[in-house]
């Protein structure tokens, strides 16, 4: 069972977030299997009217158009989407914007660039690239009152969550969101508002013949005739919207509203084509020799253990499962018959798997429908036909209700002492008859005993023990105290995607650092020298007065550790501590591990410093750089591919320091320490050191199995000259952008910076990059043609936005 938060707070809108829901469920026994956005997270993404097209001067099938985005500047975009055109209102993604990850599985950054000499602002966006479709037929068409700058999320309401619930087989009640509605109403007290059928004129007398010939089939048969519809109506957004969110796909408004209402309420119904049926319906089993083809196209045999529908000509519809391929109705439809039934279970149960298919109407009825809701469902059903497909010439015919035999539930005892036995708490008669009362399960009390009668909705409460259930579900399964047989413990299960500091440990030592273990109370002056922290946290009362305050940075310490080293005549030497650091912040309040008003984070610091690897024989002796460590950081995030980019850090070389980004957020700094402070500590050579967030290092992707592919790859190098200025990340960014956007860029997967060259044959503010492409198609052999067309593609692109040009 699948649906949208946003239609279930429609219903029933408790005072909780979205975890809490979800948690709040999965302990009441309606297992809460995934939540998942209902697109992937993008930004800066508005509503944008395209004012203006004209041809692109040097591309055939480019156009440059003038958008308006509401800020009340236009911005100039390239688009090459082949219904773009002057009025229409689509999605735009600005510069800054950040939309779904493409197939690199990375998120794709708008930037300002120049698009065969054009420059562009921004991109106009379809569905397939907001991820709200795998259709890309051009840019996605907005209403034409959609209001220009509105933030794109807010408009279609994608700030919603799709939630996936695993049911039990006896919850059939659970398999619409009135059901899940009135389960989150009874566990939270928060009313319900049920969807409520408004009673439609009768304007038409006409009733079709219906017979119930098997009353062991159905007990109960409503439908009514409906004239003059207009079946080419466009279904309302919002019910698309809520049935697309909930896994169905949209067909046409009069199939839409009887899947919407059968989401909305668990009654799934039929909409026959009126003019398609001969004579009247006569529901009863089939007989051998029968058959019947169906809406999937399937063509099915039927006997006497198969329900079906019959008009005086032919087998319609089988019975709670399909209908009939001879009476579905089309955008064609003028006239129609509405029907809803109740189905017995046992007469359900099974067929569809004869015939190796399910379907969402099957895997209700055979579990149980509301059977007292019939006349009021086919209400609501008219009343949104109605309002979608209606016309002036519509009119509705009386609900025409058959009831052969329906269910007589019998009371169902249970012991208040019974139920404090099996669930283990002692519950009190006034606390099993509120939780009755929130569930609307009908009851009278006597002695202790309450004789329970199961609502029209509920086909699994037959026994004690299902009340009982019912009585600890409520309770709350997570305030039951686990008590096992000899002593209360239990297990606490490591999650896969995080690892252990201790693990982090293991793996620096395995790099060759050594752990040290520092006092977190440091000099003031290491504050000032290595964070610019001028008002560090003061101890009241420190044990020494070169310890006066709390460090915010692992820095100061390494440092001193290193120092001590190299006046011990130590000339390699490699270092790692993981500790906490302490920085002022207001948002913080008091918990169990807080204190208000101070932060208190986890970092993993570590110092390199003298030769680059222990002396040897089979290698020349060099200093150990920013490129070692860099590597370093690489292995202890690796899968994860981190992102280095210069900045300026007070402890660090201002030239050769860099912040290290994942999925854009920095998670670590990494530099050689700055002359000024090599000076006042007296260090003979730069160390290299790092810090990094130990949060962002414990999180890890968990592994997955890939199928190796069977093809052969292939490696092609390309040289590069650009400016001095030019790092090796911009030419790297643009192969990126080039690999997203080039079809042939599926075969690229690897590019590695080899070489870099400064000196004859290059002008003075030149070099020389040399790159090393691997490419491989998973799917086919590769064509010499296909990896000659992507490297060009790479270079060009290389060229475009860097001047680079290739190294002859």
């Amino acid at each position: 069972m699948q649906f949208s938060e946003k239609w279930l707070r429609t219903l029933v809108d408790p005072k909780m977030n979205s975890d809490e829901l979800a948690h709040l469920l999965t302990m009441s026994g309606l297992e809460v299997e995934e939540v998942e956005p209902v697109v992937p997270p993008f930004s800066n993404v508005v509503v944008a009217q395209v004012l203006e097209v004209t041809r692109h001067p040097n591309a055939d099938r480019l156009n440059v158009c003038k958008v308006d985005v509401g800020t009340g500047t236009m911005l100039n975009i390239v688009c090459g989407a082949p219904n773009v055109r002057a009025g229409m209102k689509a999605p735009c993604a600005m510069a800054g914007a950040v939309l779904p990850p493409g197939a690199d599985g990375k998120p794709f950054e708008i930037k300002v660039g120049q698009l065969r000499g054009v420059e562009s602002q921004g991109m106009m966006c379809s569905a397939r690239e907001l991820k709200l479709s795998e259709e890309s037929a051009g840019l996605l068409e907005l209403p034409e009152d959609a209001p220009v700058g509105t933030n794109i999320r807010d408009y279609l309401l994608l700030n919603d969550l799709k939630f996936t619930i695993k049911l039990t087989p006896n919850r059939a009640d659970a398999l619409s969101l009135l059901g899940v509605a009135r389960e989150v109403a009874a566990l939270t007290g928060a009313p319900l508002s049920v969807p409520t059928a408004r009673e439609v004129a009768v304007t038409l007398d006409e009733k079709l013949p219906v017979k119930i010939s098997a009353p062991d089939l159905c007990g109960r048969f409503s439908g009514r005739v409906i004239r003059g519809l207009n079946a080419r109506a466009a279904t309302p957004d919002w019910i698309k919207r809520r049935i697309e969110r909930s896994g169905q796909r949209s067909v046409s408004a009069l199939v839409d509203i009887s899947n919407y209402v059968m989401l909305e309420l668990g009654r799934p119904s039929h909409v026959f084509d009126l003019a398609k049926i001969h004579g009247g319906l006569d529901v009863r089993w089939g007989r051998k020799g029968e058959s019947l083809k169906l809406l999937n196209g399937n063509t099915v045999d039927v006997d006497e253990t198969v329900g079906v529908i019959a008009d005086d000509k032919e087998i319609e519809s089988l019975a709670g499962i399909m209908g009939g391929d001879a009476t579905a109705v089309t955008l064609d439809t003028t006239d129609i018959y509405l029907e809803a039934a109740f189905w017995w279970p046992d007469a359900i149960r099974g067929r569809a798997r004869r015939y190796n298919f399910s379907t969402d109407a099957a895997h209700r009825f055979e579990r149980g429908v509301d059977y007292a809701t019939t006349v009021e469902h086919i209400e609501r059903i008219t009343a949104l036909i109605l309002e979608v497909c209606g016309t002036a010439d519509t009119k509705v015919g009386p609900v025409d209700d058959h009831v052969a035999k329906l269910p007589q539930p019998k009371p169902v005892a249970m012991r208040t002492a019974r139920a404090s036995q099996v669930i283990g708490i002692p519950f009190t008669d006034a606390q099993v008859a509120d939780i009755f009362n929130r569930l609307n399960l009908p009851f009278t009390q006597a002695a202790g005993v309450f004789h329970v009668t199961s609502p029209s909705y509920r086909f699994d409460i037959e026994i004690e023990e299902d009340l009982i259930e019912e009585v600890a579900r409520v309770y709350g399964f997570e305030n039951i105290p686990a008590l096992p047989p000899v002593a209360a413990s239990s297990m606490l299960a490591e999650p896969e995607e995080r690892r252990s500091l201790f693990a982090i440990r293991h793996e620096l030592a395995g790099l060759g650092y050594q752990e040290v273990v520092n006092m977190s109370f440091v000099e003031e002056a290491w504050e000032r020298d290595f964070a610019a922290n001028l008002e560090p946290i003061r101890l009241q009362n420190p044990i020494a007065s070169q310890m006066s305050v709390m460090r915010s940075t692992l820095i100061g310490s390494l440092v001193a550790n290193l120092r001590y080293n190299v006046n011990r005549k130590q000339a390699r030497v490699r270092l790692f501590e993981v500790a906490g650091v302490y920085k002022r912040d207001a948002q913080v309040q008091d918990g169990p591990l807080s204190v208000a008003g101070f932060e208190q984070r986890k970092h993993v610091g570590g110092i390199a410093y003298g030769p680059a690897l222990d002396e040897q024989w089979s290698v020349p002796a060099r200093a150990v750089d920013f490129f070692d460590v860099k590597a370093d950081l690489e292995v202890l995030f690796a899968p994860r591919v981190l992102r280095f980019e210069k900045t300026a850090h007070p402890a660090l070389h201002p030239g050769r320091s860099a912040v290290a980004l994942l999925d854009g957020k920095q998670v670590a700094v990494i530099g050689e320490l700055h002359p000024r402070w090599m000076q006042q500590y007296e260090l003979p050579q730069a160390p290299v050191l790092f810090e990094i967030d130990a949060a962002a290092l414990q999180q890890r992707v968990v592994p997955h199995y890939v199928e190796i592919s069977k093809f052969p790859g292939a490696t092609r190098d390309l040289a590069l000259v650009v400016k001095q200025q030019v790092t090796v990340q911009d030419i790297l960014d643009s192969f990126s952008a080039e690999v997203q956007s080039n079809p042939l860029g599926r075969i690229v997967q690897a590019v590695v910076l080899f070489d870099e060259y400064r000196g004859k044959g290059l002008e003075t503010d030149e070099k020389s990059l040399a790159f090393r492409i691997s490419l491989q198609d998973t799917q086919s052999t590769l064509q010499d043609d296909a990896v000659d067309a992507i490297i060009a593609a790479l270079a060009e692109a290389a060229k475009q936005k860097h001047g680079a040009r290739l190294r002859a």
